[in-house]
């Protein structure tokens, strides 16, 4: 299998665009993520993949707490920076404009479209990545009409 035409292949399937974070080592983490899936109602649970190397996998690993912010396409400028590897792990959020979770005090992206409270429910190796299965212990979904960020095709654009 050709992995560059399996990517380009993938690239085709529009996606939303969130910011993923945890603590580590006592620093807040954030990594842009496009990969979010409902899992369960009963408990209620989600998936984001993380690529084994993310600093927020660390915090997950280690126990944190993590959340799940949704992403307007006003903040893609900010899904820029925090997908850009090489990252400093000091201050990831000092750009960001953030608040902290009401139920785990995780840092949750002002503005997002909604954002979620995670518990670590199970981590499963798939590949180069892991598979963070998060039981959601508190939602936040405003009412906006706000326009959607999603990635499609490498690009990041807008979906109302």
């Amino acid at each position: 299998m050709d992995a560059g035409r399996f990517r380009q292949a993938m690239g085709r399937f529009a996606s939303g665009v969130t910011v993923v974070t945890s603590r580590h080592r006592g620093h807040d983490v954030a990594l842009t993520v496009d990969t979010l899936t409902s899992v369960s109602l009963r408990p209620v649970l989600l998936l984001v993949s993380l690529h084994d190397e993310a600093r927020v996998l660390e915090g997950i690993r280690a126990g944190e707490p993590w959340g799940v912010s949704v992403l307007p396409a006003r903040h893609r400028a900010l899904a820029t920076w925090l997908g850009e590897p090489g990252r400093p792990l000091h201050n990831q959020l000092a750009r960001v404009s953030h608040r902290r979770g009401e139920r785990t005090g995780v840092a949750l992206v002002d503005g997002a479209l909604a954002s979620f409270e995670c518990r670590t429910y199970a981590v499963h190796p798939a590949g180069d990545h892991q598979l963070c299965v998060g039981e959601v212990v508190a939602v936040d979904a405003p009412t906006t009409d706000e326009p959607a960020l999603v990635h499609y095709r490498g690009g990041l654009g807008e979906l109302r």
